[in-house]
Order: C-alpha cells, then sequence, then structure tokens
C-alpha cells in the first residue's frame, strides 16, 4: 500500500513539475494543476475505500502523511488561482499592498491555530487518535468548518490542518518572491529604479529563455566565453523585463526533464529551418 500512494505523489509531482516549466502564466498554471490534482486525489480515494486499512496505524499513517501531501497541491494551486485572478490592476504600491495583505492572512492563519502547528511541527502522536482517525473528531479540538462538509469516508477532522500547513508554506515563498520582483522591476525602497529597460519582453515561457540562456553560454558567445551565467543572467533579465527566479535549480529540472532537454532550441531550428524553406520558395 505504501509503495501505491508514494508512487501516486511522485506522479504528481512530476507531471506538476512538467507544467510548471511549460506555462508560465500562474492563472493557467494553477488552473491546469488543480484538475491534476483532483485527479489523483480521486484516484487515491477510490483505492483506500476499496482497499480497508489493516489497523489503525496504517489508517494514521495515511490521514497524517499521504494525503495532506497531495491534498496541499490542491490547497496551494486554489489559492494561487484565488489571489491572481482577484490581484488589482495598478501600481507598485498597489500590488506591493496586495501581496502583504495576502501574507498578512496566512500569519492570521497560524496565530489562530498555532497549537495545532507545534502539534505538528513537533512530530507529536498523543492525539492522533482524535486528528487522523475517521469518525473519532472531538468538537474541543478546533475543527475547520469544512469537516462538517466533508465525506467523512475518506476525511479525519485534522488532515485538512496538514494539508493546509504544507500549502501555507509553499504559499509564503511564492507571495515572498512576487514581492521581491516587484521591488526588482518598480525599483528599491526608496523609490529609485537602476534598470534598464529595452522596451523588449520576452513572451514566451521563462524555462525557455532559462535553456537558451545555458545554450549561449555554455557555446561562450558572451565576452569570449569570459562571463559568469549569473552576469549573464542579469542582463537577460533586464534586456527582457523578466526575473528568472532560481535559474539554477529550473536548469536542473531541465536536465531531469523525460521529455526532449533541448525541446525549445529544436523548436528554434525548426521554425528557423521551415522560414528558410518559405523564403526559397518566393
Amino acid at each position: 500500500m505504501q509503495e501505491y500512494f508514494e508512487n501516486i505523489i511522485e506522479e504528481l509531482q512530476e507531471e506538476i513539475r512538467e507544467l510548471t516549466m511549460e506555462v508560465d502564466d500562474p492563472i493557467r498554471m494553477s488552473e491546469q494543476a488543480i484538475k491534476i490534482t483532483w485527479d489523483k486525489l480521486q484516484q487515491v480515494k477510490a483505492y483506500v475505500l476499496s482497499h480497508p486499512f489493516a489497523n489503525p496505524e496504517e489508517e494514521i499513517w495515511f490521514f497524517k502523511n499521504i494525503k495532506p501531501r497531495i491534498l496541499s497541491y490542491l490547497i496551494y494551486n486554489n489559492s494561487i488561482f484565488r489571489i491572481e485572478t482577484k490581484k488589482p490592476n495598478g501600481g507598485e504600491k498597489i500590488i506591493r499592498k496586495y501581496y502583504e495583505s495576502e501574507l498578512a492572512n496566512l500569519k492570521n492563519y497560524f496565530e489562530n491555530n498555532l497549537e495545532f502547528y507545534k502539534y505538528y511541527r513537533t512530530d507529536s502522536t498523543y492525539l492522533d487518535q482524535y486528528y487522523f482517525l475517521r469518525n473519532r473528531f472531538d468538537i474541543k479540538l478546533c475543527l475547520d468548518t469544512c469537516f462538517f462538509e466533508s465525506d467523512h469516508s475518506f476525511s479525519t477532522s485534522h488532515d485538512y490542518k496538514v494539508a493546509k500547513i504544507i500549502a501555507n508554506d509553499r504559499l509564503q515563498v511564492y507571495l515572498e518572491n512576487e514581492l521581491s520582483i516587484v521591488y526588482k522591476l518598480h525599483g528599491n525602497h526608496d523609490g529609485s529604479n537602476n534598470f534598464f529597460h529595452s522596451g523588449l519582453k520576452w513572451t514566451a515561457s521563462k524555462v525557455s529563455l532559462i535553456e537558451l540562456l545555458y545554450a549561449l553560454h555554455a557555446e561562450g558567445v558572451f565576452n569570449n566565453g569570459a562571463i559568469d551565467l549569473k552576469e549573464v543572467a542579469e542582463n537577460f533579465e533586464q534586456l527582457f523585463n523578466i526575473d528568472l527566479g532560481q535559474f539554477h535549480r529550473t536548469f536542473l529540472e531541465i536536465r531531469i526533464r523525460k521529455s526532449s532537454k533541448t525541446k525549445f532550441l529544436d523548436t528554434l531550428k525548426d521554425t528557423l529551418e521551415k522560414r528558410m524553406e518559405e523564403a526559397d520558395e518566393n
């Protein structure tokens, strides 16, 4: 049973990783990730309902460690979808204030659930029989309202809270990253802006630009090859008005993806050859 669930989670992570590399728009990305996660969650639910747990310990393990990991992707991407679709139009101050208010909401959730955060973070187990066994809830243990509306054949009183904690950790990173981009693109806290904007905007995926960046750097086309990759990346960011984030990590994901490792470069080659053929025909 454990191997089955771990394989499901690995499949989910791989599909979302591939999606992240292909889709830059957070609304489209989160929308598709929600569909992927929902399908996996329904697959796991069907398995659990048709394969009874061998003992209470196995049930606790599932609802404390497995379901929340999957459900967290649903909560996280639904939060991104909500945040980005409701993001107001406006300048740097408006966007900054909006993201900061979302971070404040995370802090409020943390403070309102501090006792359970402590319990979960310290790997405590003394209340697991109430938190992570079905139909064993205690109304005194700070239940979320959504629990009463959930399918109790596939829910415990606190598996959602664990998933929420995992999702909120990721959401905090996302919001802080978006804030750093706002500061970077619009200037420092003092209102100054040292960035040169060329007027060019990169409209293909960020992954494609990173693939191109590494290819050009590997070929040594800049400064006779005597330039650091980080400096090239910074120039690309300024030239194309884009934030490449942790491009080293993205390159690692490019290296391990199951599809072509040089997908964008292959597309460039095909597109250029097609244009040459069309030019020859004219």
